[in-house]
């Protein structure tokens, strides 16, 4: 199998890591991070950043210095009025129609609000915008995301921030089969760079993380760590993995093996 890049309406990317901005203990930690994790992309919430304690301005221009696509997303938005409102604003902050779209439903587990996203997407697609869906791994709702204008899928692998991993790897693989032309994007969840390598073995066109790096004890080093399984388990899946089985298959042929015949006792 061919190892083409992934690309992301019209926009070709080297790297297959999209890495968030939030929770870093430092500017410079944030950029050293994301040098190391090789990104071409970065996401920025407009809400977080506009309300946290970080000098804004600054803030961007750290951002623009890295010389990354800005992905700004809709995080915290619980509402289709809200999500598209803020997605209208981040549009005119950071000059691109990219959007990830975000529309929370719960706050114990900020499960995606199908229905509402939905709605969202299909009236930023209409004005325009080029949208990111964060959504779950429900095919009903994929079908209803990529009829409202969405040619990218982006599925959670567990609750934002939990580390988990892949919840549901049978739910995420039927994805993967069902729409084989449309770039899925691993979005929440990911915790160790064994998840993200799994995800890829699985056959995603990449991983988008956050805390999992921003929260680790060297999240330089981490940044690093997951771009390289990323890379092998892009690598991986285009070498084609052999299948499970349930039964041993030796790896050394009987033909030639040599034979010793052993005295007898009397």
């Amino acid at each position: 199998m061919e190892n083409r890049p992934l690309a992301v309406y019209g926009t070709t990317l080297a790297s297959r890591l999209l890495v968030g901005t939030a929770q870093y203990s430092s500017p410079a930690v944030l950029a050293a991070a994301i040098k190391a994790s090789g990104a071409e992309v970065v996401t920025v919430s407009l809400r977080r950043e506009a309300g946290g304690n970080r000098a804004g301005e600054s803030f961007w221009s750290l951002i623009r210095g890295l010389g990354v696509k800005v992905l700004p997303n809709t995080a915290g938005c619980c509402s289709v009025k809200e999500a598209v409102t803020t997605a209208q604003m981040a549009r005119e902050v950071f000059a691109t129609s990219w959007i990830k779209l975000e529309v929370i439903a719960d706050d114990d587990l900020l499960q995606p609000d199908v229905f509402g996203l939905v709605e969202a997407a299909a009236i930023l697609s209409r004005d325009g915008f080029q949208v990111f869906p964060y959504t779950s791994e429900d095919l009903v709702v994929a079908e209803r995301l990529v009829g409202a204008g969405c040619e990218v899928l982006m599925p959670w692998a567990a609750p934002i921030g939990s580390a988990r991993g892949l919840n549901n790897v049978f739910g995420l693989q039927a994805l993967r089969k069902h729409f084989p032309a449309v770039p899925l994007i691993i979005d929440a969840g990911i915790g160790t760079p064994a998840h993200a390598a799994a995800a890829m073995e699985l056959g995603y066109d990449g991983v988008l993380l956050n805390t999992a790096i921003a929260k680790a004890g060297d999240p330089v080093a981490m940044a690093r760590a997951f771009a390289l399984a990323i890379e092998a388990g892009r690598l991986a899946h285009c070498a084609e993995p052999i299948p499970p089985r349930d039964m041993a298959e030796p790896s050394t042929p009987q033909i030639g093996r040599a034979f010793v015949d052993l005295p007898r006792h009397a």
